[in-house]
């Protein structure tokens, strides 16, 4: 809980500030063990919501104002307080938050399956929090969440050791984990107070074609066998060196075709088409709305492989 003044001390109130830069998470490979809060990372658009005595208004993270596209969350701040959230607003499709279900809901003026995740405050009633404890600015904005209804919730937080979360998080295929330095302030940078800890899923898919660049390719055109079809799955344009580069192009060059090969054929002008007789391991955050690979990045070339 935040200190109160005593009675009979004047504590001096602080002016509702106006937007706040956001504190921004340091990529690492490994959860802390000790000395911070973990929570789960959330695929969404961070936000920062300003509740002014009953008047809403919702901020993206570079200080755009959104409540109009975020109407229905800005409406379920019932609250006569003045106060910053800082949070993540996300859609839940399939059992995980998922960017692209978000994006296409943005995009259709959809707002009923959004939900916004209050993972910290800033400020409440007078005083600036920033200089508290991480640990107890979450105490606070616990307390005031549970005064509040979906779609509004709170950011739970497990303490001690991040790897357990992690593992979690990994398994249920989550995009990673957040974990908070608990005696830490807010600071409006990226630093070493929240680090990130991203997971990643593996695949690996026939090429169906390719990009051609002068000396290798540009670009991979991947699918997925399910059964007797063989659909589209995507890109993959990084993930290798000039001279990797030049020995994918040189074994593609051995297979190509005169048409493509997927059962529900694509147009893709600069496509060079081959048969799938090779195929890409490939790294990748998560398969989209459309049914196709996102944020991936290649990490080997194999034959006669049957993947995923």
């Amino acid at each position: 809980m935040v200190k109160r003044a005593k009675p009979g001390v004047h504590a001096a109130k602080a002016e509702m500030p106006g937007f706040i830069k956001p504190q921004l998470a340091t990529l690492k490979m490994k959860a802390p063990s000790e000395g911070y809060v973990h929570e789960i990372k959330y695929d969404g658009y961070r936000v920062q919501v300003h509740v002014d005595k009953g008047a809403t208004r919702i901020f993206t993270r570079n200080g755009h104002d959104w409540t109009k596209r975020f109407s229905a969350i800005a409406s379920s701040f019932k609250l006569r307080s003045q106060t910053i959230f800082d949070g993540e607003v996300v859609v839940i499709h399939e059992g995980r938050t998922n960017f692209s279900e978000l994006q296409a809901d943005l995009a259709k003026g959809r707002q009923d399956r959004m939900v916004f995740y209050a993972f910290d405050i800033l400020f409440h009633n007078g005083e600036d929090l920033r200089s508290k404890p991480q640990i107890k600015r979450k105490e606070l904005l616990k307390e005031l969440i549970d005064m509040l209804d979906p779609p509004v919730l709170y950011s739970e937080h497990l303490e001690g050791d991040g790897h357990e979360l992690f593992e979690a998080a990994a398994r249920l295929n989550y995009e990673g984990i957040v974990s908070k330095r608990a005696d830490a302030p807010y600071r409006s940078d990226r630093n070493e107070a929240w680090l990130k800890i991203k997971t990643v899923q593996k695949g690996t898919f026939p090429v169906v074609g390719f990009i051609k660049d002068p000396t290798g390719v540009a670009a991979l055109y991947l699918g997925k066998q399910e059964g007797k079809e063989l659909r589209y799955m995507g890109k993959v344009g990084t993930g290798w060196s000039r001279t990797v580069s030049s020995e994918i192009r040189k074994r593609l060059d051995t297979v190509v075709s005169p048409k493509q090969k997927l059962t529900k054929p694509i147009k893709k002008p600069k496509a060079i088409w081959v048969e799938p007789k090779f195929y890409a391991e490939v790294e990748y955050r998560d398969i989209t709305s459309e049914g196709l690979l996102r944020a991936s990045s290649f990490k080997g070339l194999s034959k006669g492989t049957r993947g995923s």
